[in-house]
Order: structure tokens, then C-alpha cells, then sequence
């Protein structure tokens, strides 16, 4: 790969552009004759190189931006490189780098100049600024001559140890380099793309993977201990990266994993129950099936960090993670990629052109991704004859008998078209859909013979090409289109169409025996004139009617045989030769003349009308050979999916080597410090879960079990802090819950917990030297700073207040790698129209209700949860009756809290019976949750009377997001897939507090933690009843009192964390309002916003 392909730093990137901005108007005023068709550039070199020799830096500075200006033109200015490289050695740092922007661009082009200063170009992989550094090991590694690879393989392996990463990712583009001068190095230089596939900055990952393709490709091994990491840098890695990132780990994945598709093959083999068999032997058999795959956590990890990058505003992004999905997901969740690659088509005609091959080879075997956006792929006007011939490629491959009828209508505007050749593919098309939906074949035809009355005779040739494909699948009941097919010989010209006819009349010649003489004496007529293609298919016809119907035709025939005998073309003649000793007999002709009539009327099969993309299937999607329909140079093969999976143990890391490992690098880890809790409990793990990442995807179902037996611990926490609330000195159970929660602590989570702390500080502290030495750092490291602060001021306020504390007991031993999980899935926080409910009566036994009345929630006198004033219920479809085949069911949040737990939403099903039949055992079966999300089943409904409804509660831990619960609703003999999504609005507890309270809070929570908006109210909405009215039924928040009319507080706190969420609306002049939120959980905080912002400016 060449030093131009490779992108610079931000900081390096940005400078060349402003230097070639501010070049631009000098270069252009200092050369009026520049733009003469023949002007000369002497005098203006010239100028440049007195001004390069001379000892003012200003001078040297402004004639170097003039020339950076002339390259960011497009200009040469290659003569300039011995006066350039003059100044290398400038003591000037903004000389210096404009002299290695220069260098970089024709290093190649003057290896000879460039060689000599060698040694300066050494002395700056010395140099303090990182840009330099970075910028001398391109040059060096320009500079294509064998004789510097010793030197070059050097810097390399110095650059690999930088403390930049922004050279360290350098060093990585410069391994491609060497490698592709001296490919003998590559052992030496594996060792180097080892080391560097262990860094953990973002800016690094994507240019060594790029390093590895080139280089290694098949050293699958050193990917194993990386794998985790590369999964969970993916979404901060730059563009670039990501793609070539996707585009490997998809390799890696084929190997690696087990297929996920082999669960829907065994489920369809057995999808028919055997007559005999008993129901016990069905469900013992139907629970086998579903037990036979179990996806591996590493696979899941995969394609849980690459699907929020499908809202990537980089097009090849999102076709490198829709190919992940199709070549590794499970046919069920492959169709989450069809939304994205719909979006794409917005983009430029080149997009549009790469995206629609991929979705049209997609949809060739999966129809169902597709047709919710059939009308994506409606042509426009506007749209290129290319972009014309993929889309309705895409809608022919989509045609069924639902939505055959619009398609056909659409079709034949297409065969309007100005443009021939799509109208040309078009009755293509509608051939294709005669044939593979038999429903339409009749009216198909019909249309298609319509067409042969059009002016058009490109759209007539076409059309009798595929008639004649149709008329071979059933040509007993068209012998009425063949006759008028023979009438329209006189008038077709276009000599496709002619040779059709000729050939359907010839080889159905006795369905028309009245015709096909006289068609041939017009055509014996006219044959010296006609083209190639004709004459053979005159010749064809002549033999099929001298073995059927000699009387007429014997001396046509020989007329015709003897036109061809004389014919220019050679095929022409010796088709006549055979075709005379074929059917004429004579002494000299041979056996097989006995047999001419089973040759020439022998049955044919009918032609398949398939699509162009049925076979490109077997190459990578959204690869160069994909686009092809060929093999290109450099083209990795996708391996099939191993019987058995490779050891996962392969890909376990240990935190504490690799903490030691980089520490090495990155220079003397900090001491340690004692075990004091300098952040709050929550902060800390959420800490933990940002640099850990690792850890989290290396115990995959060990955090599942966690799991259970945390979530058993904080009930028990949750109910031995009510018990202490209810005792009279209130200050002696803090203290003792603070003690007993210590203890716990330091007993159940062990010396895991602190053996994580330690890793922790240790990365942060390495982190922050590597800040400190070098400028430019990834994304992720400052936002991890600014995160810690806002987490360390958000822990001050927490301290001031007891609530806060108890809030923390429960969420303290959540494990830790699942928030960012939910954080990460933005795609799932979507607008949607916010249900609301009221609490109404559950089905509940009578202990349980006693034991609710009994419940304190209330962890504090200063904020306390609360129960939400009534507001009107909206119910949501759950199943519908015609999908339940009788079941229907709908949901509503009941705003009940604390019914099932302190982290559970609850949920009320109303089930209604709308047979006439009893439906029995109407129970929960099985659960498709995202990791970390809980639910707490209804009692099995034993049995529905016909007609009769129940309504059940359930709970939901929905993790703080508003990903989807998907589960099966079951009866005695069918189960239903249905789904629940909740509005970020009952994702909330109401609490009340004093203003006071509630100033000091938001206080607390500035900066990052606020979002804001400005909105329009009209006047009748801006009462404060109305106000308190809307927001409360968008959202379960409390009312909090305020002193002024024209402010209005909202306090809530999110049901899994406990997290703040207030909400202050702020009535200005002129109809206006200013909505502001403040909240810890920013994601939540600018959904909430989005929602609310339509429930306040509606009329």
C-alpha cells in the first residue's frame, strides 16, 4: 500500500489542510500566467528556490506553505525536492513537518535525493514531537530501495514500543511497506504485528489489523488472545479501521465457531410430527432439537459490538457489518441488516450500485429480509440505467402471489420507459415472475403478446424472445399467440425476434399446419437479405417441415438448401451440408439419416429463467470479487464452518499479565493505592466494565450464573434495608447497614474484586502517562476522564444524602460487563408513541397483597419513590387473536413498584379467549432476553373459559434500556413468539423532594449530565395543569413543588440503577419553553427528551 493511501492523525491532517487553505490565494496571486495553456513554472520555481535557500525562517516557512498549496492542487512541483530537502534538518518545527509533508508525497518518486538525507531522517525517529516521528518513518518507508530495509526494519520495531499511538499506528503502515519491498522479513515482522495487535488504543487497532492481512492472513493464532479486546474497541476505532476490522473477524469467526444455522435446518427436519408418535415422545423430541445449538459467548460478542455500527454514517461500515450478519448470524437475527441497507440507497449512485448486488443476492434466498421495504426498490426516473436493471433484478426476486398484482402494475410503466435496454429488462423480468408463480402465468402471457403491437421494436423483439421461453412450458394450449406471433414476421425487423418465431413455428409446426408452410415459402423468399441468425433458423424450419409435411414443402426445402450451399458464411454452409445428408436420402448417407426426425422434433426442456445472481452467493459479500462475478488478486476465501468448535480457551486473557505487559511500554506503573473507596460503589464498577471490557466477553455463562446469585442476594439486601428503616434510630441502622455492607462486600466478591480494582488503576494510571507524553489519544481515553469526574461529583452529591446509599447496596453487585451492553444498542432507542398506565388490581393471592401492604420503599426522608397520580391506561397488542388462532392477548405498564423485586418494571397481560373452546395451560415457555435482562413469569393460567379474560402481572428487569423482551406465549398445544418494548418513560420511579432538593441535585448534574432543548408551546397548553398532565402520562415522574409559576419540576430515578432523572420545564416570552433534563444516564436522559418534546408543543 502506498504512503498516500494512509490517513494522517487529526492533528497532522488538519494542518496540511489549513496550510494548503492559506497557500491557496498566495500561490494563485504570485502566478497570473499559471493557468496559460503553455506558461512556463520556471520563474516561479525559481522564486521558491531563493526563498527555500534563504536564512529567514519566515521566508522558508512561506515558500513551504506555497508549495504544500501547488500538491494540494494537484500541481508538480517534484523539481523542488533537492531545495526541499535542504531543510529537513530545519531547527523550525513548522518548517520541519511542511518538509515531511512534502517528502511523504515524492519520497518515492526521488529515492536517489532522498537517500542522502538518510540520516537525518534516522535522527527524527529521535525527535521529541510525534508528528515528526511519525513523519520521518513514512519517508523512510518511502523510499523504495532495498539497501535501507535493515534500517527500516529497525524503526519499525522502535516505532512499535512509541508511547504516541499515533506512531505506533505509523509503524503498523510502514510493516505493509517493507513487507511488500522485502518479503523476506516477514517472520521478524509478525513478531512486530504481534506486539502491536496487543495495544489497546483505538487509533492503533484497525492499521495493524490492516498490517496482518497483508502480511499473515492465515496466523489466525495471533488473533485468539486479541479477539475480546478487537470486539470491544470495534465501535471506537476510526472508519477505516472498522471495515478491515469487520472484514477479519468474519474470517475468524468461519473458523472459530460452530455454523448457527444448522438449529433452523434440525427444527424444519422435524418440523412434521410423525403420526404415531405419542404428545410426551413430540415434546421429548421438540426439546432435543432446541438443545442442539447454544451459541458461544465469543460469537454472540461479536455480533452484539458490531450491530450499533449498522447507524454508522459510513456507507462500507454498514455493508461490512450487514455481510458479518449474513455469513455468521442466525438466519433469524440476519434481517436486523435489512433497515440499514435500505438507508443506504439514499447515498450516491455508486453506493446505491454496490448495495443493491449485495441485497440482490441476499434476496435471492431470503425473500422475508426484504419485502416490508418492497417499495424501496420502486425505480425512479431518475435513477441510472444501472441502479434500473438491480432494482427490479431485487423486485423480481421478491415477487410472490401477495404481491405479485402491484408488481405487475409497476411493471408496465417500466415498459414505457425512454430507456430501451430497461425496458428490454423489464419483460425479462416479467417473464421470470410468469414462470416462478404459475397463479400469473396466463396473465403474463397476454400482456407480453399485447407488447408485440408496440412501435417499439426493441420492446417487441424482446417480448417474442420470452414468449417463445414461456410458450415451451406449456405449448399445447397457445397455438392462437403462435399464429399471431406468424403474422408479425412482416413487420419485425430485429433479427432475435424473427429467429424466435421461425423456431417456434418450426418446432411446433404441427399445431400449425397451415401456417408454417406458407411462413417458409415468405421466408425462402427474403433469404439471401436476412441476417445469420435468421438464415439458420430458416434452415431449421425447412427440415422440420420436410420430415412432417413433405408434400408441400419437399421442393421449398431444397430451394432454401441451395441458397445456403452458395451462402458468404461458412456456418450457414455447413449447416446445409448436414442438414441435406440428414433428411434427404441418398446412397452416401449414413445411419443416422434413419433417425432424423427424433433429432430435429425431439422434446426440448423448457428454459429456466433464472437470476444473474443465483450463483454469486459462493464469493465474501460486499468484496471487489463479489461485485465482479470473478476471482480477484488478493481475494480471502470465507472457510465452512468447522463440525466441531476449536478449543474457546484459546481466547482467555490474563488481565494481570497483560496490565504488566504495557506497563512495560508505556512507561512505571503508579504505586498502589490502599483500598480505600475513593468513587461511589456503582461508579466504580461502571469504571471496572469501561477498561475491563476484556474480562467481561472472557466469562461468558460464568457472569450468567453470577447473575442468579446476585440477583438472590439483592433481594435479600433489599429487604434486610426495609427491616432497618422500620427501627427507631434511624442514624444506627445506616451505620450498621454501611458495616454489614462492607462485610459482605469484602466476603462475597473476594479477591476478584480486588484483584479488578488493582488491574483498574493500573490501566488508568498508565493511561493517563501515556496522555501526558503524547497529544493525540484515542476518543475513548478522554471521555473515560471526563466520565470520572462527572462520577466523582455525582458521588460528593450522593454522600450528602442517605437515599443514595441504599440505592447503592442493590446496584453495587450488578455485574459489571452489562450496562455498556444496553448503552452501546442505541439503535434500540427509537421514538416511539409512550404507553402509559394506571396501577389497576392484579391477580394477586391474598398473602402476597398483605406482604406488598407491609413493603417500605421509602429509603430516605429527603427523596422518597412515590405512587404515581392516575393518568388514562393505553393498552399495547401483545398477540393478536388471527396470530394466537384464538389467543389475544394486550399489555399495559401498571406503574406499580416494587411488586416483583426493586430492579423489576411491571407488566399487567389482559388474556382474552375468543374461541368457543376452552384453551388450558396458558404459561410462559421460552425466553430470548439480552444479556443481564430478567423477568418474573405469571402463574400458568390452568384454563380459559370461551369468551373469558384474566388479567396476570409480570415483571421485567429491563437493564435501564429500551431493548426488546422477546419471549413465547404457550398454550397446551401451540406456542406464540410475542415481544414487549417499553418507553423510556416507564423505565422510571416517581420520587418526591423539596425544591431545595431537587436545586442541589441538578447541580450536581451539569455539564455532560444535562440535555436541553427549546420548544414552542401554544398558549392554552401552558397552564400548569396541562403541563403536569402531559409530562406525567409520557412519563412516570413525580411533581415536584416550585415557588414559581413559570418553572415546572419533574423528579423520577431509573428502576434498575436508581439513577436521578430530573426534569425542569421553564415557560419563556413568546410561547416558548425550554425543557431541560439532568441525569447520570445520558443515553436514557436524550430519549426521554426526544419524546417529550412532541407532548409539550402539540396543539
Amino acid at each position: 500500500m502506498s504512503g498516500n493511501g494512509l490517513s494522517y492523525s487529526e492533528q497532522g491532517g488538519d494542518a496540511v489542510l489549513e496550510l494548503s487553505q492559506e497557500a491557496a490565494p498566495s500561490t494563485t496571486s504570485s502566478t497570473p500566467a499559471a493557468f496559460g495553456l503553455f506558461s512556463s513554472d520556471t520563474k516561479k520555481n525559481e522564486d521558491l528556490k531563493q526563498m527555500l535557500e534563504s536564512s529567514k525562517d519566515s521566508a522558508k516557512l512561506d515558500a513551504m506553505k506555497r508549495i504544500v498549496g501547488m500538491i494540494a492542487k494537484g500541481k508538480n512541483a517534484s523539481e523542488l525536492f533537492p531545495a526541499v530537502v535542504k531543510n529537513v534538518a530545519s531547527k523550525n518545527i513548522e518548517i520541519k513537518k511542511l518538509v515531511y509533508v512534502y517528502l511523504m508525497r515524492y519520497a518515492e518518486e526521488q529515492q536517489d535525493l532522498a537517500l542522502l538525507s538518510i540520516s537525518t531522517f534516522q535522527r527524527a525517529l529521535k525527535d521529541p514531537n510525534q508528528l515528526i516521528r511519525a513523519s520521518a518513518l513514512r519517508v523512510l518507508s518511502s523510499i523504495r530501495v532495498p539497501i535501507i530495509v535493515p534500517i527500516m526494519m529497525l524503526a519499525i520495531k522502535e516505532a512499535s514500543s512509541d508511547l504516541s499511538p499515533y506512531v505506533r499506528k505509523n509503524a503498523a503502515h510502514a510493516i505493509q511497506k517493507l513487507y511488500s519491498l522485502d518479503p523476506e522479513q516477514k517472520e521478524m515482522l509478525i513478531e512486530v504485528i504481534e506486539k502491536l495487535l496487543k495495544d489497546r488504543s483505538t487509533l492503533v487497532a484497525g492499521s495493524v489489523v490492516m498490517a496482518f492481512e497483508e502480511v499473515c492472513p492465515e496466523r489466525i493464532d495471533l488473533i485468539h488472545k486479541n479477539y475480546r479486546k478487537l470486539c470491544n474497541l470495534l465501535v471506537d476505532v476510526e472508519e477505516w479501521g472498522q471495515v478491515l476490522i469487520i472484514h477479519m473477524l468474519t474470517r475468524y469467526a468461519r473458523t472459530q465457531f460452530v455454523s448457527p444455522w444448522k438449529e433452523d435446518e434440525v427444527v424444519e427436519e422435524y418440523s412434521e410430527n410423525n403420526f404415531y408418535e405419542s404428545e410426551e415422545e413430540e415434546k421429548e423430541k421438540d426439546h432435543k432439537v432446541k438443545n442442539t445449538y447454544t451459541m458461544d459467548p465469543d460469537h454472540r460478542l461479536l455480533l452484539r459490538n458490531t450491530k450499533p455500527l449498522l447507524q454508522s454514517r459510513n456507507a462500507a461500515v454498514v455493508m461490512a457489518v450487514a455481510q458479518l450478519y449474513w455469513h455468521l448470524a442466525p438466519k433469524s437475527e440476519a434481517g436486523i441488516v435489512s433497515k440499514s441497507l435500505v438507508r443506504l440507497l439514499r447515498s450516491n449512485r455508486e453506493v446505491q450500485y454496490i448495495v443493491l448486488q449485495n441485497i440482490a443476492t441476499m434476496s435471492i434466498q431470503r425473500k422475508g429480509m426484504f419485502e416490508p421495504y418492497l417499495k424501496s426498490f420502486y425505480v425512479r426516473s431518475t435513477d441510472p440505467t444501472m441502479i434500473k436493471t438491480l432494482k427490479l433484478e431485487i423486485l423480481t426476486n421478491l415477487a410472490n402471489e401477495a404481491n405479485i398484482s402491484t408488481l405487475l402494475r409497476e411493471f408496465q410503466t417500466y415498459v414505457k420507459s425512454q430507456d430501451k435496454q430497461f425496458a428490454a429488462a423489464t419483460i425479462q423480468a416479467i417473464g421470470r415472475c410468469a414462470t416462478n408463480i404459475t397463479e400469473v402465468t396466463d396473465t403474463c402471457l397476454n400482456g407480453l403478446v399485447c407488447l408485440l403491437s408496440n412501435r417499439d421494436e426493441i420492446v417487441v423483439a424482446e417480448s417474442v424472445v420470452v414468449i417463445k421461453k414461456l410458450l415451451q412450458t406449456q405449448p399445447a394450449h397457445h397455438g392462437e399467440i403462435i399464429k399471431h406471433m406468424a403474422k408479425l414476421l412482416d413487420n419485425i425487423t430485429v433479427p432475435v425476434a424473427r429467429a424466435s418465431i421461425l423456431w417456434l413455428i418450426g418446432e411446433y409446426c404441427e399445431r400449425v399446419p397451415k401456417i408454417a408452410p406458407d411462413v417458409l415459402r415468405k421466408t425462402a423468399k427474403s433469404f439471401t437479405n436476412e441476417d445469420d441468425l435468421v438464415k439458420l433458423q430458416i434452415l431449421n424450419l425447412g427440415a422440420k417441415l420436410y420430415l412432417t409435411n413433405s408434400k408441400q414443402t419437399k421442393l421449398l426445402t431444397q430451394y432454401v438448401l441451395n441458397l445456403g450451399k452458395y451462402d458468404q458464411s461458412y456456418d450457414i454452409r455447413d449447416r446445409t451440408r448436414f442438414i441435406r445428408q440428414l433428411i434427404v436420402p441418398n446412397e452416401k448417407s449414413g445411419a443416422l439419416s434413419k433417425y432424423a426426425k427424433k433429432i430435429f422434433l425431439a422434446q426440448k426442456p423448457a428454459p429456466l429463467l433464472e437470476s444473474p445472481f443465483k450463483d454469486r452467493d459462493h464469493f465474501q459479500l460486499g468484496t471487489l470479487s463479489h461485485t465482479l462475478n470473478s476471482r480477484a488478486n488478493g481475494y480471502l476465501e470465507l472457510s465452512e464452518w468447522p463440525e466441531v468448535a476449536p478449543d474457546p480457551s484459546v481466547r482467555n486473557v490474563d488481565i494481570a499479565e497483560s496490565a504488566k505487559e504495557w506497563t512495560g511500554i508505556l512507561g512505571k506503573p503508579k504505586k498502589e493505592k490502599p483500598a480505600e473507596k475513593f468513587y461511589s460503589e456503582s461508579e466504580e464498577e461502571e469504571d471496572e466494565s469501561s477498561s475491563n471490557s476484556e474480562s467481561e466477553s472472557e466469562s461468558g455463562s460464568e457472569s450468567e450464573k453470577e447473575d442468579k446469585v446476585e440477583g438472590s442476594s439483592d433481594e435479600s439486601s433489599g429487604t434486610s434495608s426495609s427491616s432497618e428503616e422500620s427501627s427507631d434510630s434511624e442514624s444506627e441502622g445506616k451505620d450498621s447497614t454501611a458495616k454489614e455492607r462492607a462485610a459482605d462486600e469484602s466476603d462475597s466478591e473476594g479477591s476478584k474484586r480486588k484483584a479488578k480494582g488493582i488491574s483498574n488503576r493500573r490501566s488508568t494510571s498508565t493511561s493517563s502517562d501515556t496522555d501526558s507524553a503524547s497529544s493525540e489519544e484515542s476518543s475513548s481515553d478522554s471521555k473515560s476522564e471526563s466520565d470520572s469526574k462527572s462520577d466523582f461529583e455525582s458521588g460528593k452529591s450522593r454522600s450528602a444524602t442517605s437515599t443514595t446509599k441504599e440505592e447503592k447496596t442493590v446496584q453495587e453487585r450488578k455485574a459489571p460487563n452489562k450496562q455498556d451492553v444496553f448503552l452501546l444498542d442505541l439503535d434500540d432507542f427509537c421514538p416511539v408513541t409512550t404507553p402509559v398506565a394506571v396501577p389497576t388490581a392484579a391477580v394477586f393471592s391474598s398473602s402476597l397483597t398483605s406482604d406488598l401492604e407491609g413493603l417500605s420503599l421509602s429509603t430516605s426522608s429527603v427523596i422518597d419513590v412515590t405512587t404515581q397520580v392516575p393518568v388514562p391506561t393505553q393498552t399495547h397488542e401483545l398477540l393478536h387473536r388471527m396470530s394466537g388462532k384464538g389467543l389475544a392477548a394486550n399489555y399495559h405498564f401498571s406503574r406499580q413498584p416494587g411488586v416483583f423485586g426493586d430492579h423489576m418494571v411491571s407488566v399487567q397481560v389482559t388474556v382474552t379467549n375468543t374461541t368457543d373452546q376452552k384453551i388450558e395451560n396458558i404459561h410462559i415457555g421460552e425466553k430470548k432476553l439480552p444479556p443481564g435482562m430478567r423477568m418474573h413469569e405469571f402463574n400458568p393460567i390452568e384454563c380459559l373459559e370461551p369468551a373469558g379474560s384474566i388479567t396476570v402481572s409480570m415483571g421485567i428487569d429491563f437493564c435501564d434500556s429500551t431493548q426488546t423482551a422477546s419471549f413465547q406465549l404457550c398454550t397446551k398445544d401451540d406456542h406464540f413468539n410475542v415481544n414487549i418494548q417499553p418507553p423510556v418513560g416507564e423505565l422510571l420511579l416517581p420520587v418526591t423532594m423539596s425544591e431545595k432538593d431537587f436545586k442541589k441535585e441538578q447541580g450536581m448534574l451539569t455539564g455532560m449530565n444535562e440535555t436541553s432543548a427549546t420548544i414552542a408551546v401554544a398558549p392554552q397548553n401552558s397552564t400548569r395543569l396541562v403541563i403536569v398532565e402531559r409530562v406525567v402520562k409520557a412519563a412516570n415522574l413525580g411533581v415536584v413543588p416550585s415557588g414559581q409559576d413559570n418553572i415546572h419540576r419533574f423528579a423520577a430515578k431509573t428502576v434498575h440503577s436508581g439513577s436521578l432523572m430530573l426534569v425542569t420545564v421553564e415557560l419563556k416570552e413568546s410561547s416558548t419553553a425550554q425543557l431541560i433534563i439532568n441525569t447520570e444516564k445520558t443515553v436514557i436522559g436524550s430519549v426521554l427528551l426526544r419524546e417529550l418534546k412532541p407532548v409539550l408543543s402539540q396543539g
